[in-house]
């Protein structure tokens, strides 16, 4: 057995200290990597013991049209010859859509409640080119020829800073030269004393709005990952990326990247 493995085995056994997952999910699929060190995406993404009624409740809260993202895409070269991996895939609004026009679609998720429903919701469509795996962004193995395109949105925000730049390096790995990553996540655009005023302000306009509960959003800025962009962007040229689009929101908490891997 090589050093700083495990061996695989037939039943998830996860181990915590009282502050941090220490062990990632260990899966007998191939499509997970069984590192000892690596931390339980599950546990950070709030994704464990989910229900098919709370998949449902977070798909309505949570709307999204992703044409407008499949046909950024198209215009990037996206075609019926391209395999296309999302990381965070969770009801497949994305992976439904992008489907219709890549050759494949490889659809990652942590929680198995959201494989399931993405899995039905394919067969119920008729849809036959999308595999649905349930892993993270640090446990993927990619086990295909390079992709092309690899999307994601409001995902990378469930890992801290470190393990974010090893996500983003793992994604290069499974690209091809010159392969797109689209990413799109809850990034702060603002200055570091500018937080209370934003973060404020943004709590208060989307609880206003009833997209989401004052709570769930007061959480998300105490308990999630959500970065600067200037560490974010620093991390995407380490990891080996060029960035050949930004665009931050106007709350100052919101932006979207297409990058090339170089």
């Amino acid at each position: 057995m090589r050093p700083g493995r495990l061996p695989a085995c037939s039943v998830s056994e996860i181990a915590t200290l009282d502050t941090a997952p220490m062990l990632a999910i260990l899966s007998t699929s191939g499509h997970h990597l069984l590192v000892e060190w690596l931390p339980d995406e599950r546990v950070w993404s709030g994704v464990s013991g989910l229900s098919d009624d709370d998949v449902a409740a977070f798909e309505r809260s949570h709307e999204f049209d992703p044409s407008r993202e499949v046909a950024r895409l198209q215009a990037l070269g996206l075609s019926q010859h391209d395999l296309v991996v999302e990381f965070g895939s969770g009801p497949g609004g994305f992976a439904i859509a992008a489907a219709g026009i890549a050759r494949e679609l490889i659809a990652v998720d942590p929680s198995p409640a959201m494989c399931t429903y993405l899995s039905r919701r394919a067969t119920e469509a008729g849809i036959d080119n999308i595999e649905v795996i349930n892993a993270g962004f640090l446990t993927y193995q990619h086990q295909r020829p390079p992709a092309r395109f690899v999307f994601s949105k409001n995902a990378l925000h469930h890992l801290p800073d470190f393990w974010k730049a090893e996500a983003l390096v793992r994604i290069r790995g499974l690209l091809e030269p010159a392969g797109v990553l689209r990413l799109r996540d809850l990034v702060f655009s603002f200055q570091p004393e500018e937080a209370d005023e934003r973060i404020d302000a943004w709590i208060d306009s989307t609880a206003a709005e009833g997209r989401l509960p004052r709570e769930r959003l007061i959480n998300h800025v105490r308990s999630e990952f959500s970065t600067y962009t200037w560490l974010l962007e620093e991390m995407l040229d380490r990891a080996g990326f060029d960035i050949s689009d930004r665009c931050y929101s106007d709350s100052g908490i919101f932006a979207h990247y297409t990058c090339r891997r170089r």
